[in-house]
């Protein structure tokens, strides 16, 4: 059945539902969606994306969508499509940027304005060590102590895994559930459902209906959904050849190991290993691939996790 509304894991998508002027209540009502009563949002304005560092060498961030509400608290949006070596390291890097922007000329007494990096994830992080935490949909992290307790509240970061977002639509009960729903579930319909038929959401489904838009939209989009599809393909393909070549490179490893450590042991220690080495490999052939389509490097980097050397001697 053809698709009547737009994919949102697109980076087009994404970006017209909730980074477009005309899309401001969608964005405002989403982030409300995921903040504590005394935190809402009444008025946001979108800010510069392209974050420059202070001389020309510095390196550059670019975000998805970045912007400030009425109090001046910053909020940068991102979409990742892949998992990433080291996703949550470039968030906390992409996070100095609007600290370091309110830094004032002359006699300043740092009082700084609230910073939010806010990822939506079509991925799950591999690195929980039990439940619930591996099946959670929202992680939230603020700066702690030793002892647990909030040492900052001024800078938090909200990962949403959206793969772990299972619910059907007569089990959502928060406006949070019905966002998600929404958004995993988009390209799917064909109807708008009973249950979002408010002011806000009949006009995300109206910003998002491929019918409405024009001709220039439809060509952007166009592009963006191969993209999306190709890079998933090659991705998972890269993937799943790495872990064929992980394992049969892990028992190897471990057929050698176990005559050291003894058989069973070696074995599981050389597969993790060779998986580890594979998946690597994964990731450079996803980079390939990537570079011979024209991809740019920032979108690689963000695709693959590699980084900027990395894919420039491919």
């Amino acid at each position: 059945m053809k698709a009547k509304y737009l994919n949102p894991f697109t980076d087009f998508g994404f970006k017209k539902i909730f980074g477009e002027e005309a899309s401001k209540p969608q964005l405002i009502d989403f982030l409300n969606s995921l903040l504590p009563e005394r935190d809402q949002i009444v008025e946001l304005t979108f800010k510069n994306n392209e974050q420059l560092g202070f001389t020309p060498y510095d390196r550059k961030a670019i975000y998805d969508i970045y912007c400030e509400n009425q109090n001046g608290e910053k909020f940068i949006v991102e979409l990742q499509k892949a998992k990433q070596n080291y996703f949550r390291e470039r968030t906390i890097y992409y996070s100095t940027f609007p600290i370091r922007e309110q830094a004032e000329k002359g006699i300043w007494n740092y009082n700084l304005k609230a910073v939010y990096c806010i990822g939506v994830l079509d991925f799950t992080f591999d690195d929980y060590e039990s439940e619930p935490e591996k099946s959670e949909v929202v992680h939230t992290i603020n700066l702690k102590n030793q002892h647990g307790k909030v040492f900052y509240d001024k800078l938090t970061y909200i990962y949403l895994e959206m793969p772990n977002f299972k619910k059907e639509e007569q089990e959502l009960t928060t406006r949070l559930d019905k966002w998600l729903y929404f958004i995993k579930n988009l390209e799917d319909f064909q109807n708008i459902p009973e249950l979002f038929k408010d002011e806000v959401f009949t006009h995300a489904f109206q910003v998002a209906e491929l019918a409405k838009m024009d001709r220039e939209d439809w060509e952007r989009y166009e592009y963006s959904l191969k993209v999306f599809r190709d890079n998933k393909a090659t991705y998972d393909y890269a993937v799943e050849t790495a872990r064929e070549e992980g394992l049969l490179k892990g028992m190897q490893e471990g057929l050698k190991e176990g005559l050291k450590e003894g058989i069973q042991k070696g074995i599981q220690k050389g597969i993790q290993k060779g998986i580890q080495e594979g998946l690597k490999e994964g990731q450079r052939n996803v980079a390939r691939q990537a570079k011979m389509m024209g991809l740019d490097t920032l979108s690689i980097q963000k695709l693959t996790g590699l980084s900027e050397e990395e894919i420039t001697n491919l």
